[in-house]
């Protein structure tokens, strides 16, 4: 980690040194697994291991499910039943991939608001975050392009309604949609474009991976304080720091074996929960499902998108003003896209000098309510856009748009924040006790 003093590598053999002169894998093994990381993480400090893991996952079943499926508009249904019914351990892979994008995005969700909470995206860390925000957009893109793939009804349908958003673009955006679709109309050539960037964009993602960590390496680990470690001498460091490995990689190794008992029960046991039933009946052009519905990780997005009609205020003003070139459906694209935009905005809309939400109190109570609002617009999102639930949808996108462009820079100006721990050690200390003796008991854990 650059800036904190520690250990560096070695080598000690001739062997060592000869592939280190040439190639320092080895040294760069050693460097991650010693890194000084922050001694008091919590629990919400695992999402990095799932996610690796989830990464992994996809690639890996991704590779194997390609070699059985065909991606062609009459016979990609029919490939991917052959692959559950024909195909050893078929069904098996094929759970695996389908339900690991669902622990993916869970995994990745948690993780972000980890970030929101405790400040992670504060300097010096705005790129990591940065990085990480385009490795979620790659993540719904492989995701949305992956779910055209089986070519069920609510696949087809699915595809027709996002692709739709892009003709709303002004003046290009017939030109951009016919080249997404590779024609006038979701077929062929739309199968075997989403089938090829869906193949690519996981290999992108794990190059991106690699930078994130890279960058986060550089800057170091942000911890639950929000407070740096102390970088000015060896000792200080060692006070407020331990080594990755062995204390971190077994503590998230036990958190990834706990949450693939549940992982693998619902692989097993209800696979298809998650699913939806229209996707098992064959592609239609000329029956529309009742209700389209995209996978649960993209419903807060696609509630903000259907929030904003013709009939609200501000898209007639838009209009207005634009004279009628930002009309209610470009209107929508713009808030989908924007509140994703104003997450990874974060870095410069926070103007409080605290990174820590813990010692925010007012904060808290407003994050308390964004992720309330993300389980609302993720519930009317699943909902039909009649009755009280648009309503809901607009109070719920207003809610968030108003957290990021008002709330959080309001609160860096009248906020006053708590006693901030003055180290890492200290901080350690009153969670979980000082040694007292000469043999390094530790008390017993402080509230």
């Amino acid at each position: 980690m650059s800036g904190i003093p520690h250990d560096h590598y070695e080598p000690k053999t001739g062997a060592e040194k000869w592939l280190d002169r040439r190639l320092p894998v080895v040294g760069l093994l050693h460097s991650t697994l010693t890194i000084p990381t922050p001694k008091n993480l919590n629990w919400m400090w695992i999402w990095g291991i799932v996610l690796t893991f989830c990464l992994a996952l996809q690639i890996i079943t991704g590779i194997v499910l390609v070699m059985h499926y065909t991606p062609d508009a009459s016979m990609a249904f029919a490939s991917v039943e052959h692959i559950m019914r024909n195909v050893n351990g078929g069904h098996m892979l094929r759970y695996l991939h389908a339900n690991g994008a669902s622990l993916f995005f869970v995994a990745v969700y948690l993780h972000i608001f980890r970030g929101l909470f405790y400040g992670s995206y504060k300097a010096p860390r705005e790129v990591t975050w940065i990085i990480g925000m385009l490795i979620y957009l790659l993540m719904m893109g492989t995701a949305f392009m992956g779910y055209v793939l089986p070519w069920g009804q609510m696949s087809f349908w699915g595809a027709t309604v996002i692709t739709g958003l892009f003709g709303a673009i002004p003046f290009v955006g017939e030109s951009i949609q016919t080249w997404l679709l590779g024609g006038p109309a979701v077929d062929n050539a739309t199968l075997t474009r989403f089938f090829s960037l869906h193949y690519l964009f996981p290999f992108v993602i794990a190059g991106l991976v690699i930078v994130h960590i890279w960058a986060f390496h550089t800057t170091g680990n942000n911890n639950p304080t929000g407070v740096e470690v102390r970088r000015t001498s060896k000792a200080e460091a060692e006070k407020d720091t331990l080594p990755f490995w062995p204390y971190f990689v077994i503590k998230d190794l036990f958190a990834l074996a706990l949450i693939m008992v549940v992982f693998f029960a619902i692989v097993g046991f209800m696979p298809n929960y998650l699913g939806h039933p229209d996707n098992y009946i064959e592609a239609n052009p000329l029956a529309t499902p009742a209700h389209i519905v995209p996978e649960w990780y993209f419903l807060p997005f696609y509630a903000i998108l259907r929030a904003f009609d013709s009939e609200v205020w501000v898209v007639q003003l838009a209009q207005f003003i634009s004279f009628g070139i930002i009309d209610a459906k470009f209107f929508g694209v713009l808030a989908m896209f924007g509140a994703i935009a104003v997450m990874a905005l974060a870095p410069w809309l926070d103007t409080s000098s605290v990174r820590s939400g813990r010692y925010r109190p007012m904060f808290k109570w407003w994050f308390y309510l964004l992720c309330v609002d993300f389980m609302v617009l993720m519930w009317v999102g699943a909902m039909p856009a009649e009755g009280i639930y648009p309503y809901i949808a607009l109070l719920g996108s207003a809610y968030w748009f108003a957290y990021f462009l008002v709330i959080l820079p309001l609160l860096g100006v009248i906020e006053k924040p708590l006693e901030q721990a003055s180290t890492i050690e200290d901080d350690f200390n009153a969670h979980y006790g000082k040694s007292d003796d000469a043999s390094g008991a530790v008390a017993t854990p402080a509230e």
